[in-house]
């Protein structure tokens, strides 16, 4: 590996790049690199501050393997199961935290009926208004509709941008309400009232659904827990840790390994509840 970056850095040194790649390079594979954790649910997440938690955890998974076991390829292994624990991580925490925020969202559009019915404020005052009130999670996305309102002053492209940032099926179905209200006119406060009845009912049987599987949840950990468990029990035992590092031993942990990701990822899909479509999507 030493001689490896050495050549790289020698190569880099003889050959230095064009300007175009200067301009160009880096600032493209950053944007390149934020676009992606964006989309796979890390946008709070630097990409240097990813990518060196990403390394460190794979090449400290590969020399406690290595201590361990000796070097074989169950050192690559563990590196590239360790690589994927931060990314993990550090998605369930913001699939966590909108999912608290979507909890909100009947609120939300209570707030909207009152403040555009009773109160005869504006659509856009009401939405913005109700924004800057919204769980952490959602502000950016308000913030977002608020500099397309500044910028252009049209209601049907800062519920778009509103929409589109905020990717949910409550969200979609509200801007769709407000923009059929502001086009036809009528009283909002029968529809509002009906949209925030019907978010509190689903979110009534989702929280149902999760209690129910809380049992559930504690018995998919024990699909890590125990072989990890037996698994450190064994080494520890007689010859346990000299009989992991033969050759054959190490196929059948990296078999076992597999399989336990195949029964982790079995569970957890079988666990996911229902996403509700979104109808209404930009």
């Amino acid at each position: 590996m030493l001689a490896a970056l050495a050549g790289l850095g020698t190569a880099a040194l003889w050959w230095p790049p064009s300007e175009r790649t200067r301009r160009s390079g880096p600032a493209t594979w950053s944007r390149r690199i934020r676009s992606a954790l964006d989309r796979v649910g890390l946008p709070g997440v630097g990409v240097l501050g990813f990518a060196r938690t990403t390394a460190a955890a794979a090449i400290g998974a590969a020399l406690l393997t290595t201590l361990a076991l000796g070097w074989s390829p169950l050192s690559l292994l563990a590196a590239g199961a360790a690589a994927i624990l931060p990314g993990a991580y550090w998605r369930s925490r913001h699939r966590a935290a909108l999912a608290t925020a979507r909890t909100h969202w009947p609120r939300l559009v209570e707030e909207l009926r009152i403040q555009v019915g009773p109160m005869g404020r504006s659509i856009p005052q009401a939405l913005l208004d109700v924004g800057e009130r919204a769980p952490e999670a959602l502000r950016p996305a308000f913030r977002a509709a608020q500099r397309e309102w500044n910028l252009r002053t049209d209601i049907e492209g800062m519920l778009h941008v509103l929409a589109e940032h905020l990717a949910d099926p409550t969200a979609d179905a509200t801007c769709e309400t407000l923009l059929v209200i502001h086009q036809v006119g009528g009283d909002p406060d029968p529809r509002l009232a009906d949209l925030a009845a019907a978010r509190r009912q689903d979110l009534l049987h989702r929280r149902e659904s999760d209690a129910r599987q809380a049992g559930a949840r504690l018995a998919r950990w024990f699909v890590i827990a125990v072989p990890v468990g037996m698994g450190i029990a064994g080494a520890n035992v007689g010859d346990g840790l000299a009989a992991y590092r033969t050759p054959t031993a190490q196929v059948l942990v990296g078999a076992a390994v597999a399989l336990v990701v195949v029964c982790w990822t079995w569970a957890g899909h079988l666990m996911r509840l229902p996403a509700e479509p979104r109808v209404f999507a930009p």
